[in-house]
C-alpha cells in the first residue's frame, strides 16, 4: 500500500509513475478525490469539537457563577442547546468520515506500487531488458522431447490419472520422478541456509485474509486464490510462501541490529490460474499446485537494493549448479507484479520449447508491502520506528527446475543425465542408474 500523503501532496508524481505502470487513472482520480473529501471533514469534524470543548469550559464558567448571577445560568442554558446541534453535526460527520475511510482504504489497497526510476517502461512481457545469460544452449544431433514426452516415457510423470483424482492442471509424480522433485528440494534449502546464510522455515500452507492482504494478493485478486472454510472460519491456501514468509513479522517491530534478515521455505502453492485458460495447458508449466522454494528478506531501505541483487546472485547459483543455461531479465513496469517496485526474472532455456521460460522471479518491494502488513524496525534503542523494506524471490519453482533438467539433459535413447551435485541425494535411490561416472534415469526397455 502507498503512503496515504501521496494522494494529497503528491498526486502528480504518483499519476506519472502509475502511469508508466498503466494503472487505470479513474482509479487514482477517485482515491485522490476521497484523500481529499478525507482531510476536509477530519479538519472540519476537529475544529467542532475544539469548538465543543471551548463551550464546555464557558458553559462550566458560566454555571459556577450562576448563583450569583441568574444572567448566567440563563446563557449557559443557551450555550447547552447550540451545542446539542454541534453535536448533531459531529456525529454526522464522524459517520460520513467512517464511510469515505472505507472507500478509500479499500480503492488504495488495490493501487499498485510505484515502479523504481530504473525499471523500464513497457506495457507487457516484450518491454522486459535482458541483463545477462550464463551457460551454453547444448546443440543436440537428435529432435529433443518436451518433458511431457520425456516423463511419461520414463513413467516418471501421469497426467491422466493426476486429471482423474483432482482434475485437469495437476500431475502425479512416480518412483523416480518423486525423488528427483524431492531432491531438488533439499538441495535448494542445502544451499540456502549453508551457503546463502538463509534460515529455514516450515510454515502453515493455510493462512487468514490479514495475512493475504498484508502481502498484498487482497483485496485485488481475490478470484486467483483458492479459498476454504470450516463453520465461520475463513482460511486461504497459499500462492506461494512469501506470504506467510512475510507475514511472520506483521504488526511487529524489528529491534536494533536484526537486520538483514534472510528466510527460506519449501512449500506447495496453490494458484486457480484465473485468466490463463488455454495457455500451458500441456505439463507442469501452469498447474494449480506445485512446489517452490521461496526466499524472502526484511532489509533496511538504504541496503534493500544491493539485497535485491544478492537474492538474485542466490537464484542464479542453483541454475549454475545444476548446469542449466538461463538468463536474467529486468521486468518492464507493465509486467511486473503488484506489490514489486522492481523485479528480475530468470528465464530457463527449455530446448523442446526453444524458448527461455520464467523459472524465478526476484522483487523488492519496498516498504509496500509492510505499510499494510506494519512491519517496522527501530535503527538504535529507543529510537523512532521506520518501516522495513521487504523482498522476496524464488529458489526455485521446483517443478519447473524439474523440466529444464528433463529436457537438458535428455540423450537420445530417452534417458537423463543428473547434474553431480544432486548425486547424494539420489544415489542408490530405486530407477536411477550409474554408469561411466554419471547418474542416469533410465527408461525402461
Amino acid at each position: 500500500m502507498l503512503d496515504s500523503r501521496f494522494f494529497a501532496e503528491n498526486l502528480s508524481e504518483l499519476q506519472s509513475a502509475l502511469q508508466r505502470r498503466n494503472a487505470d487513472p479513474s482509479l487514482l482520480e477517485r482515491v485522490s478525490a476521497l484523500s481529499s473529501e478525507r482531510k476536509l471533514l477530519i479538519q472540519k469534524t476537529e475544529s467542532l469539537k475544539a469548538q465543543r470543548n471551548q463551550t464546555s469550559q464557558e458553559i462550566a464558567q458560566l454555571k459556577a457563577r450562576a448563583k450569583s448571577d441568574p444572567a448566567a445560568a440563563a446563557q449557559a442554558d443557551e450555550k447547552v442547546i447550540a451545542m446539542r446541534g454541534v453535536g448533531d453535526e459531529i456525529k454526522s460527520l464522524d459517520e460520513k468520515l467512517k464511510t469515505v475511510e472505507a472507500e478509500f482504504s479499500d480503492l488504495a489497497m488495490r493501487i499498485p506500487n510505484i515502479p523504481h526510476a530504473s525499471v523500464p517502461s513497457g506495457v507487457g512481457s516484450e518491454g522486459n531488458v535482458e541483463a545477462r545469460r550464463w551457460g551454453e544452449l547444448k546443440k543436440f544431433n537428435f529432435q529433443p522431447k518436451d518433458h511431457v514426452s520425456m516423463g511419461e516415457s520414463l513413467g516418471v510423470l501421469d497426467f491422466e490419472r493426476a486429471g482423474k483424482i483432482s482434475g485437469a492442471r495437476f500431475a502425479l509424480y512416480l518412483g523416480a520422478g518423486a525423488t528427483l522433485e524431492r531432491a531438488l528440494i533439499q538441495f535448494m534449502l542445502d544451499l540456502h541456509t549453508r551457503e546463502h546464510g538463509y534460515q529455514e522455515v516450515i510454515p502453515p500452507f493455510m493462512v487468514n485474509r490479514a495475512s493475504m492482504t498484508g502481502t498484498g494478493q487482497l483485496p485485488k485478486f481475490e478470484e486467483d486464490l483458492f479459498k476454504t472454510g470450516l463453520a465461520e472460519r475463513e482460511l486461504f491456501l497459499i500462492p506461494t510462501s512469501e506470504v506467510p514468509l512475510t507475514n511472520i513479522y506483521r504488526d511487529e517491530i524489528i529491534e536494533p541490529g536484526k537486520l538483514p534478515i534472510y528466510l527460506t521455505a519449501y512449500s506447495p502453492c496453490f494458484r486457480s490460474e484465473a485468466g490463463s485458460y488455454g495457455k500451458d495447458t500441456r505439463g507442469l508449466i501452469r498447474q494449480h499446485q506445485f512446489q517452490k522454494v521461496e526466499m524472502v528478506k526484511f532489509a533496511e531501505p538504504e541496503k534493500s537494493y544491493d539485497e535485491l541483487e544478492k537474492m538474485v546472485q542466490n537464484a542464479e547459483k542453483v541454475l549454475q549448479l545444476l548446469e542449466l543455461p538461463y538468463r536474467v531479465m529486468a521486468l518492464c513496469t507493465g509486467d511486473m507484479g503488484f506489490s514489486a517496485a522492481k523485479t528480475y526474472d530468470l528465464e530457463v532455456w527449455l530446448p523442446a520449447q526453444d524458448a527461455y521460460r520464467e523459472i524465478s522471479s526476484c522483487s523488492n518491494c519496498e516498504d509496500f508491502q509492510a505499510r499494510r502488513a506494519a512491519i517496522r524496525f527501530r535503527t538504535e534503542a529507543q529510537g523512532k520506528t521506520r518501516l522495513v523494506h521487504t523482498l522476496n524471490g524464488s529458489g526455485l519453482a521446483v517443478g519447473r527446475t524439474f523440466i529444464a533438467i528433463l529436457e537438458n539433459h535428455q540423450n537420445s535413447e530417452g534417458d537423463v543425465r543428473i547434474p553431480s551435485v544432486l548425486h547424494k541425494y539420489i544415489e542408490g535411490a530405486p530407477g536411477f542408474t550409474r554408469e561411466n561416472g554419471a547418474l542416469w534415469m533410465k527408461r525402461a526397455r
